[in-house]
């Protein structure tokens, strides 16, 4: 699955993607985070990108409806990656979102960690 979600805490939530991601990977995603969201009301995410090749067309715009509908539903969201498109994307994604976005190096995981359960 190139999508896994783990609850790292009540309201932490670790997001792992690799490879390419495909709008048939948003069937079980996205239901999986709304009913964390549902649950603990404003999440803080922590996403890891190992490996990772991007969307396809059709996962792009499932992750745009995605990011309109929860616009307010996330705090913080430290996006941990290994090339230089990814901390870009970190840039992209601002709009999208209400949360405090920060970019980190694999290399920085720990201190991504740190920071997105800091309060």
């Amino acid at each position: 699955m190139p999508i896994s979600i783990q609850e790292l805490s009540d309201e932490v939530v670790e997001v792992k993607l690799s490879g390419k991601i495909h709008s048939s990977d948003y069937d079980e995603f996205v239901p999986g985070i709304e009913a964390i969201i549902e649950r603990v009301g404003q999440l803080r995410l922590l996403m890891i990108m190992e490996d990772f090749h991007g969307w396809d067309l059709g996962a792009v715009w499932q992750d745009t409806k995605f990011d309109m509908k929860h616009h307010a539903d996330f705090a913080k969201l430290a996006m941990v990656g290994e090339k230089k498109w990814e901390e870009l994307m970190a840039k992209v994604c601002r709009p999208f979102t209400g949360a405090t976005i920060r970019y980190f190096d694999k290399s920085e995981e720990a201190a991504a960690r740190d920071w997105i359960a800091a309060d």
